[in-house]
Order: structure tokens, then sequence, then C-alpha cells
């Protein structure tokens, strides 16, 4: 008996994900090879290649339908209806059902062109919303410390078992321990049934490899995380003891580059990370430990429950207004959107295709927690009476061919998502003297970690910085984002006599990638006491020659080492190169 069209449909869209997923693991996998080797270029490779992979297979995907199938099937509702029954029941046993379920829409919305959001015709909702099951798989390794901290440290370099051996496993346990037991609340570092618990799968990005999971005892439970590096030619050593969940949820931060990290059953993997990071919404972990996708699925299925409880409306972002683009906010749901206006400001000179590819280049990029990971999203719909008649109304007068009005829906043909923060002007508008101080210490500290990974913000006004919960700052606006090599780093000559200094004109001449550093302080701040705070606090952002000197390493094909924790906390002391947070 011939198989059904719509049957086909399902089977082979989930052969597609199989080749997929298959390759997406192939380079997960090689990450321990990369590491133990300190293959750090081919790592950031490997990074960008896992990402653009998803949509390399939707498009060879969409292609392999158009040839097996007429336009008639796919194009008909009705056959993506009786797909997704067929395809439910394909996945219904796999262990990365869900992953398989957000391919198939990213399979619907690629033929559809995002139109036709239904969950008859594609998975809006889980298919196990209700009746989830648990694999049984064991996810984690366990040992008693029976207050022996040092030998429960020792147990966690040696069960891991890297490729590459640690040059003293005897003297990284004792400086653990001596962590834990500083750091541990005294009713877990006291109680002598107390665990250490680690997720077998080692977690590897950039330069390190981090053992995650838990200690518990005395009733209670606290996140660890055992960051361990590669001092190349001689071995591996552990850098430092995490346990507070803040600092943990950095680690995490939707500001890095994804984990490269075996995943067997990627819902029990995040439903443990979750218990660690309470407050992390489950579409960042799963972004986090590379599904970016799915983790934009969650995303929009949290949005939706939250439009409809109808508590606030989208209204505009404070602070200042953007010269290329509108953003607006949902107040309770700590994101932001953003629209690229029809008529950018005189002053940017850029098309619309040019803004798309600066978030796209700094999607693939080592973000190094300081740039903000984005979703795109097409054809999002909302109800009119969700936004507030003011926001809507700037929305429909800067972006008209973007944002259009069907009914009592509006429609945005395009958009971005990003993780809402304060703007770094407002944030420093309502500080004291001691927060004031700190945050712009780490203003500078985020340039100059864009810098160690190539990355030029172009307008570094304040602005165009975030502040997290965390106190962190973020740049999120990649309109004139460069490659840091792509500049022309340059000291402003001497003038000649007087009068050319007093001109209104500069007496030298100036290229299109020309940069003058001495000019950085009057064009950030107009508050003379910030600028010259900020100056003690970052001379070397002035200086020309500290950013040749930084081209110079990129050139020179160093991974400038960039952690995400702070200096102080690493055991090699407060050495390194200034980029540390």
């Amino acid at each position: 008996m011939p198989l059904s069209p719509s049957y086909r449909l399902a089977a082979t869209i989930l052969h597609c994900f199989d080749e997929y997923r298959s390759r997406f693991k192939a380079i997960t996998a090689d990450a321990s090879r990369r590491f133990a080797e300190a293959a750090w270029r081919e790592a950031q490779q490997a990074a960008a290649e896992r990402i653009n992979l998803y949509e390399e297979k939707v498009q060879s995907t969409l292609d392999r339908l158009r040839r097996g199938f007429s336009q008639e099937v796919l194009t008909d509702c009705e056959r993506w209806r009786e797909a997704r029954t067929h395809y439910a029941k394909l996945v219904d046993q796999r262990l990365d059902y869900e992953l398989a379920e957000t391919y198939f829409n990213s399979m619907f919305c690629a033929l559809f062109h995002h139109r036709h959001i239904r969950n008859d015709w594609m998975f809006v909702y889980r298919s196990r919303e209700r009746a989830a099951r648990h694999s049984g798989l064991t996810l984690c390794r366990r040992v008693r410390v029976q207050g022996d901290w040092v030998a429960g440290l020792r147990w966690a370099l040696d069960e891991t078992r890297l490729e590459t051996g640690f040059i003293d496993p005897e003297g990284d346990a004792e400086q653990g321990a001596e962590a834990l037991r500083e750091l541990l609340p005294d009713a877990i570092r006291d109680d002598p049934e107390a665990e250490i618990e680690l997720i077998k799968s080692v977690f590897y990005r950039n330069k390190g490899a981090y053992l995650v999971g838990r200690v518990l005892g005395g009733g209670e439970q606290v996140p660890l995380v055992l960051p361990v590096l590669h001092d190349e030619g001689a071995g591996l050593y552990l850098d430092t003891v995490l346990i507070e969940p803040d600092e943990v949820s950095i680690i995490f931060s939707f500001t890095r580059v994804y984990f490269q990290v075996k995943v067997v059953v990627p819902s029990e993997f995040v439903h443990y990370l979750q218990g660690l990071m309470p407050d992390k919404p489950a579409g960042e972990l799963y972004a986090a430990i590379g599904f970016f996708k799915h983790g934009k699925t969650e995303f929009f299925r949290g949005l939706n429950q939250q439009v409809a409880r109808r508590d606030d409306r989208f209204i505009i972002a404070p602070g200042v207004r953007g010269m290329v683009m509108a953003v607006f906010v949902l107040p309770s749901y700590r994101t932001v959107f953003k629209i690229i206006k029809d008529r950018f400001d005189p002053s940017k000179s850029m098309s619309r295709d040019n803004v798309r590819e600066k978030y796209q280049l700094v999607k693939l990029h080592d973000r190094v927690g300081r740039l903000a990971d984005t979703q795109e999203f097409s054809n999002f719909i909302a109800r009119r009476d969700h936004f507030a008649p003011e926001c809507l109304e700037h929305l429909l007068e800067v972006a008209p061919s973007t944002v259009s009005l069907r009914g009592d829906k509006v429609v945005i043909r395009h958009c971005y998502t990003e993780r809402m923060m304060t703007p770094l002007n407002l944030y420093l508008g309502q500080c004291d003297e001691a927060e004031t101080r700190a945050v712009l210490k780490d203003y500078g500290n985020a340039i100059k970690q864009m810098a160690a990974a190539n990355i030029f913000p172009g307008d570094m006004l304040l602005k165009n910085f975030g502040v997290t919960r965390h106190g962190r700052v973020v740049f999120y606006d990649y309109d004139e984002v460069c490659y840091l090599t792509e500049c022309h780093f340059r000291h402003i000559p001497e003038p000649l006599y007087p009068e050319q200094e007093l001109a209104d004109e500069p007496w030298y001449s100036v290229g299109p990638n020309d940069i003058f550093p001495e000019e950085f302080g009057p064009f950030l701040f107009a508050d003379i006491g910030l600028r010259k705070l900020f100056y003690r606090l970052h001379p070397e952002l002035f200086d020309a020659d500290y950013w040749k000197g930084v081209q110079q390493a990129i050139h020179d094909g160093r991974v400038i080492d960039v952690y995400p924790y702070r200096n102080k906390q690493r055991f090699c002391g407060n050495e390194g190169n200034g980029l540390m947070h």
C-alpha cells in the first residue's frame, strides 16, 4: 500500500532533521579534541559552523521537499495538519522530540513565510505538554564527601577523564577544597553526608572546559562550576570554584557563545540546569547549550502566554530613541523588540541589509560576555489592543514597510528580540558614587574585551550599552559594529601653526576607517566629572598605540583570554592581561 503524501512529507522532514542532528553532534563531540590540542581558532570556527548549520540544513530540506512534492501538496494546510499528526507519532519516543518539532516548525514557516501560525498545522505547543515522560537515563555522577573535600575535588577532576592530564591535580584539589570550605553554607560544609554531583558531560567553550553540577548536604544545595583551563605545553589546571547562583548564571549568560556539550535528553538537561539557575528562562538555557532555534521556540511560547495574561501592553522602550532602530518592550517580560526603521538619521549612511549583516556578524562571533544574543522573527503578529496607542503610532510612523495593521491585528514583518537591560546612560543617572565608579570600570572592560575578540562597537555612546541585573555592562546596538582589524587607529597630528587648531575643520586628512582615540572623551561623556573618572580608570583607551597593540595580537593569531568570572576569583591570583572582569 503506497504511503500518503502527508506521511511522506513528515518522514522526509524527520530524515533531514536526523541529518542535521548527526552533523551537530559530530561538531560538538570534537570539542574535547579541540580543547586537548589547544586548537582555539578551530574552536571559534566550529562554533560559527554549528550556528550556520541549522539554516543551511533548512534550506537543503526545502529544496528536497520542492523536488519531491507538488506545489499543491506543499501549500495545502490540510496536508500539513495530517503531516503534523504523523510527525508527532514518529517523534513520540525520541529523546530530542522537542528539537524535532521545532525543525518541523522551521519547514512550515519557510514554506508559508511565517504565516498561518496555528497549532493545527505546526507545533505551536509541545506535543507532550500533558504527557511528558522521563527517559530513565542517568545525567549525573555523584560522590559522598564524608568530610574530605580534597578527596571530593580529586574525584571530580579524575572522573572527568579529559584527554589531557592535570599539571598538579592534588594541588588543584587542595585549592578547590579550601575555596569550598570558605564559601559553602555551614549546613552543607559540616554535613558528613554531603555530596558532590556533576553532569557527566563536559561543557566546552573558547579556552575553557567547565564541570557543572551542585553540592548537596544539610537539606540544602548550591550550584557548582569548576572551570578547567589548558596551559599549552604543560597540561590542565583548575582555575577557580564557583558556587554562587549569580556567578553560575553569568557563565550561562545570553552574552556568550553557545557551549559545546554532549546532550542526550535536551529537556531533562535543561530541567536540571534550571534547578541550578531558577531565574534563567528555559529558552535561554536551550540556546546556551547550542539549541538556539528551540530556544526561540520556547521564547515565543512564553511570550504568547505573557501577552495572553494582558497584565501590560507594549510600550516604547525607555531611553534615547535610536537613529536606526525603533525599540519597544513588554515591561513584564524582560525583553526588547527592535525594528529597523524605514529611514535612518542623516548621520547613518547604511542600508537595511547592512544592519542585518551586522546582527548576523554578532550572532556568529564570540560575544565574550559583552554582546547580547538576539533572536530574529518574521511576521510577528499581536492584537492591536496589546499595544499602547502612542507605541503603535510611533512604529507605524517610523517603519511603515515593516509594521502594518490587518483588522484588529498588528503585523510586524521583521524584528529582533534581546534581553531587556537598563540603558547605561539612565543607570548612571540614578546610581551613587561607588556604583558609578564600578559601572564605568566595567564599561571600559566591556570595550577592551570586545576589542580582544576583534570587535569594535563603532558607536560607543553610553545609550548603546546596557546594564544587566548582575551589574554587567553589555553592548546591544550593532548597526556600526565592525572587526577591530578593519579600523585604522591614528594619533591626532600636531598642528603646524596655532590657527590650524582653532579652525572649524580638522587640519589633517580623515579616511573612512580612521579612528582617533584621543577624541573619545568629549564624544562619550558630556559630563566632565564622568569623563575624568573614566580616563583615570582606562587611560589606555584614549591611546591609539593601545588599539594597535590589540590589532597586532589578533594578526599574530593570539586568542586573548576573557573569562566569565572576576580575575580575583582565579586561583592564579591577579595576574592576567587586564581583560578579566
